[in-house]
């Protein structure tokens, strides 16, 4: 009975360690996948901050080429207009030039340096994209009315009848109207 009890005790204790040795592995396979699990939750976790950092750099992006194209356009602007203030600066003495010339009683030597002088001068503004405005018909875009007259058969309405100062504009900005009287 002994040996039974011995073999029946070393079964025992042979069950006993596979038992431990078993609740042992599952502890550490459970540790394990308790470890791969934080370890996907961290890697899920980064990929979701990457994805962010990644659409802020985009739009930060997009945003400095949004502002480039804004400065590139403002430059382009103001190198194609940077000559306005000058112009409208220099349309008074164009002005004064032309009622010079149609004075009566100027010498020819008078005459001849008053028209190099005035036709330098809307060389210099057509260089720079000055240019005047054409007076066919009445546009309140381009032309002021300072004064009507009634339309017949032979001037109908909106043409231009006289004009009592040049219309100038730059590139397609306008810098001047044309003061203009007008049939109506």
């Amino acid at each position: 009975m002994s040996e039974k009890k011995d073999k029946k005790d070393k079964l025992d204790k042979e069950l006993e360690k596979e038992t431990a040795s078993q609740v042992e592995e599952a502890e550490v396979e459970m540790a394990e996948q308790d470890t791969e699990t934080k370890k996907n939750e961290e890697l899920a976790q980064a990929l979701e901050r990457a994805e962010d950092f990644e659409n802020k750099y985009l739009r930060a992006h997009a945003e400095m080429q949004n502002i480039q194209r804004r400065a590139n356009e403002e430059r382009q602007q103001l190198q194609r207009y940077c000559s306005q203030d000058l112009a409208k600066a220099i349309l008074p003495s164009l002005d004064n030039l032309e009622r010079a010339l149609s004075v009566d009683g100027l010498t020819d030597e008078v005459k001849k340096g008053l028209e190099m002088t005035y036709d330098s001068l809307i060389q210099a503004l057509k260089e720079e994209g000055v240019e005047e405005v054409e007076v066919e018909n009445f546009d309140p875009n381009f032309h002021m009315a300072v004064q009507t007259l009634p339309a017949d058969d032979a001037h109908p309405a909106d043409s231009i009848a006289e004009v009592f100062q040049k219309g100038y504009q730059l590139h397609d900005r306008l810098l001047r109207p044309a003061m203009v009287v007008v049939y109506n």
